[in-house]
């Protein structure tokens, strides 16, 4: 593990494997680090992989009050750690984050987009109201609950059949940073400022994901200035790092 400290002092740990250029990964909602470590090792023969925890996260530490700005100034600090520059892959929520990381101007040479979660009209549910009630509270479960039934869509059985599974306490430990998700995708829509990112695009889904993330994925891609779609067979919101990685290699060269 390796350590950087972003802009407000906060402590960003991180992974690093493999040889050649620099590539950041950025997960998405409740991953840590170790996400990131399958498709690390697809890579590592032809980048520098830097898997990070996203703070609040595992072995990175906090720092109130949150804000997207925050969390990009983190992802710098990374891309500073690995050189100055780097590919930057980012996964659903952490893709939304990178493309924002992209956008405000951090140093990237290329960015991967796995199905960011933006929809086409803005959100009007009382998730984000719920949710920091529940986390004011510290119902940590019962806000990892919500997350799982209101934003991924898996029925409250199944739901509540996993709070009795060994992974559930580690989930509801990184539950305070739903509420970092959620503002980063602000809401919800896809960025009217895309044309302004300059940086060269890969936005990929899974073709056995739902067609609203294929969508979006495309639609994203037609925005972006050096934007490319692609869509990778079989796969769906949890991709196996081998295609994963071949889409990267795609972009890259």
């Amino acid at each position: 593990m390796h350590t950087t400290t972003a802009k407000d002092g906060t402590t960003i740990a991180y992974d690093r494997t493999g040889t050649g250029p620099a590539l950041v990964y950025v997960g998405g909602a409740l991953l840590v680090r170790g996400a990131g470590a399958a498709v690390a090792e697809q890579l590592a023969p032809r980048f520098t992989v830097h898997s990070y925890d996203r703070r609040g996260r595992g072995d990175s530490t906090d720092t109130a009050p949150y804000a997207v700005e925050r969390e990009i100034e983190d992802l710098a600090s990374v891309i500073d750690a690995a050189g100055g520059s780097a590919t930057v892959l980012g996964m659903s929520s952490g893709a939304a984050l990178a493309l924002r990381a992209a956008h405000a101007g951090v140093a990237m040479t290329g960015l991967v987009l796995y199905e960011a979660p933006f929809v086409a009209t803005p959100s009007r549910s009382s998730y984000a109201t719920s949710l920091a009630a529940l986390l004011a509270d510290r119902r940590h479960e019962d806000a990892l609950a919500l997350f799982l039934t209101d934003k991924v869509g898996m029925p409250a059985q199944v739901v509540d059949g996993m709070r009795t599974q060994p992974m559930w306490p580690a989930m509801a430990a990184v539950a305070p940073t739903l509420r970092y998700d959620d503002a980063v995708l602000g809401d919800g829509t896809i960025p009217p400022w895309l044309g302004d990112v300059e940086v060269p695009t890969l936005a990929v889904a899974g073709a056995a994901s739902p067609e609203w993330m294929r969508a979006t994925a495309r639609s994203v891609a037609e925005a972006l200035p050096h934007g490319r779609y692609r869509e990778l067979d079989g796969q769906d919101h949890n991709p196996d790092p081998v295609p994963l990685a071949a889409a990267v290699t795609d972009l890259t060269g």
